[in-house]
């Protein structure tokens, strides 16, 4: 099976640049995970609520990192996860155009 989250969207602090320290800025999260369905299932409300916390309260500076901590903190509770693949955009940092990140991963069932 295949979860997808599209376009979470919320505010938070990320980023290196000073005003980017300073105020919350639109962030778009964007996730598809595979998993392995037995018993269990991933509830899409909880991971939205678990990404929404998370980057809220680290306030990443690297988009990098904060893939990276949604990733470890999605490992830690949906052990079943075979392969995940997240983007992270920051849509309003460049009046231009979206810049985001993205990765994915594939783990050992």
């Amino acid at each position: 099976m295949t979860i997808h989250i599209e376009a979470l969207t919320f505010e938070a602090i990320i980023g290196l640049l000073d005003f980017e320290r300073e105020r919350p800025q639109r962030i778009i999260v964007d996730l598809e995970a595979t998993y392995t369905y037995e018993d269990t299932f991933l509830d899409y409300a909880k991971i939205v609520e678990m990404i929404t916390i998370h980057i809220k309260n680290k306030r990443y500076e690297l988009l990098e990192d904060a893939l990276l901590g949604i990733k470890e903190e999605l490992l830690e509770h949906y052990h079943q996860i075979t392969s995940l693949k997240l983007k992270i955009s920051k849509p309003d940092i460049i009046s231009e155009c979206s810049v985001a990140l993205s990765h994915f991963w594939e783990f050992n069932s």
